[in-house]
């Protein structure tokens, strides 16, 4: 082991897999590429990172087994050694949307928000009607490849979101005097549903979609709904629905959109399970909505004309591409900022549309 890493590069597990690199680690497990000699492709190789945690990987394993759909990472092995059991998933090249997409961008234009949520309304749909609850689905567990196009929207750790579950619960027993909170709690309780926190083990398809409509109100938002840290257990019992985000009307392109993408974060966010829509009714919901699903790029404001409200990208293959204020989603650029575009036809400059800032500041938790 280096470090806190339970496997190095080089290591064979079961005769089949050799470990190609470490690629990140949660509070129930670690995760590694690694190759499958025998297929000859790239894996994603999960190894539970204490005694509690083996205790339940095999469950977790037939749980997550269950699913089959393309926005939901496919279980493909399960293996016990004499060191560990292992799970071996197929290897997203790519992302989480905490660390790829919200501390990229920080907030996100309501286009790509209603394409994460209509992606991810059929993974979750696919996992209820196979009877299987995520039970943590938060940021850190939806990869995505493809940079900001978003080509590839996965939802992963199904199984092991049931070991997870515990350990949210007990925390929450514990209430904002529990002292032993671990990054596994802390980074799951803004996404966590009221009755999680009011009927301990009470987890049920509604709480996966109180979830999904926190995660949208902060990408369209660049807040969570109720806040961080243990205080956010009162927040979410107590306190209204989160205001709309500010962005929406601020312009008019933005506001149609958004504002459907709001009324459905509210009814996501509605304290009683009862009144949420299902998982199938979301999946229909968004086949409703009007986004384009046009290519990203990427460049630097080159040029800004604020009296106007208008100026010009300098995109990283070489174009320049016009864009007016009225299509900048969040902040306002300035000169040298690194943004995220798309591009329509238009003369003499194609036209960029929407405009997101990539920012370099550090996040919030």
């Amino acid at each position: 082991m280096i470090g806190n890493q339970i496997h190095t590069v080089g290591d064979l597990i079961d005769n089949r897999y050799e470990i190609l690199r470490f690629v990140g680690e949660g509070g129930m497990q670690q995760v590694y590429c690694a190759l499958d000699s025998v297929l000859g492709r790239e894996v994603a190789l999960k190894v539970p990172k204490n005694s509690s945690a083996q205790k339940r990987f095999k469950r977790s394993a037939v749980v997550s087994a269950k699913v089959n759909h393309p926005n939901v990472a496919k279980t493909l092995d399960y293996i016990e050694t004499d060191s560990s059991p292992y799970l071996i998933e197929e290897f997203i090249s790519g992302k989480d949307l905490k660390e790829g997409l919200l501390q990229q961008l920080g907030i996100v234009d309501p286009y790509l928000t209603a394409k994460i949520l209509h992606y991810l309304a059929k993974g979750v749909a696919a996992s209820h009607s196979a009877g299987v609850i995520h039970r943590d689905l938060k940021p850190s567990n939806i990869m995505f490849a493809g940079d900001f196009n978003l080509s590839e929207i996965k939802i992963t750790d199904f199984g092991i979101a049931k070991m997870a579950e515990e350990e949210i619960v007990n925390a929450v027993e514990g209430g904002e005097s529990s002292t032993s909170a671990s990054a596994t709690v802390m980074g799951a309780l803004p996404y966590m549903a009221p009755e999680m926190i009011t009927e301990a083990r009470k987890a049920g398809k509604p709480s996966d979609i109180w979830a999904l409509g926190a995660m949208m109100y902060e990408l369209l938002s660049g807040q969570k709904p109720f806040g961080f840290g243990l205080t956010v257990i009162r927040n979410i019992l107590e306190d209204p629905a989160p205001q709309k985000p500010k962005f929406i009307d601020d312009k008019l392109q933005f506001q149609s959109l958004g504002n459907e993408l709001y009324s459905l974060i509210l009814e996501c966010l509605d304290k009683d399970p009862v009144n949420r829509p299902t998982a199938d009714d979301l999946v229909q919901r968004c086949e409703e909505l009007c986004y384009p699903v046009v290519e990203r790029q990427l460049g630097t404001c080159s040029d800004l004309h604020p009296t106007w409200s208008w100026g010009k990208i300098s995109s990283d293959n070489g174009e320049t591409i016009f864009f007016h204020f009225d299509s900048v989603y969040g902040n306002k650029p300035t000169l040298g900022s690194r943004v995220c575009f798309s591009a329509f036809p238009g003369s003499p400059y194609q036209r960029a549309h929407p405009v997101v800032v990539i920012q370099t500041a550090t996040p919030n938790p």
